[in-house]
């Protein structure tokens, strides 16, 4: 995932979350929001998973779930917060819940 395509500012992360727009599961909660410009992402993964390593290791396959799911054009901010549950579940049935929320989302963006 490309760079301009990250959320990593504190502040930027505070107004997403602040919107209240959120979908959840037991592997993922997923705050959105609208921008006027390209599809960004933030991934937050918390030191309750596990040590550096396995944190680093979590994030670079939400990454790739995300390349494989996401519209890169569509104007979306997006917060992906990773919860206890994805350590337990294999990476396809994880890629599945992803892609789930994203779907919700969706859903709830057409109405």
């Amino acid at each position: 995932m490309k760079k301009e395509y990250r959320i990593k500012k504190n502040e930027d992360f505070q107004r997403i979350i602040k919107k209240k727009k959120s979908v959840s599961n037991q592997c993922f909660v997923m705050y959105y929001d609208e921008n006027e410009s390209h599809m960004r992402v933030g991934i937050s993964v918390s030191k309750k998973l596990g040590n550096a390593v396995t944190r680093n290791k979590v994030k670079r396959q939400v990454r790739m779930m995300i390349k494989e799911v996401f519209d890169e054009k569509k104007g979306m901010d997006y917060i992906v917060i990773v919860r206890n549950k994805y350590l337990s579940c294999s990476y396809k049935d994880n890629l599945k819940e992803l892609n789930y929320l994203y779907d919700k989302i969706n859903k709830r963006m057409e109405k």
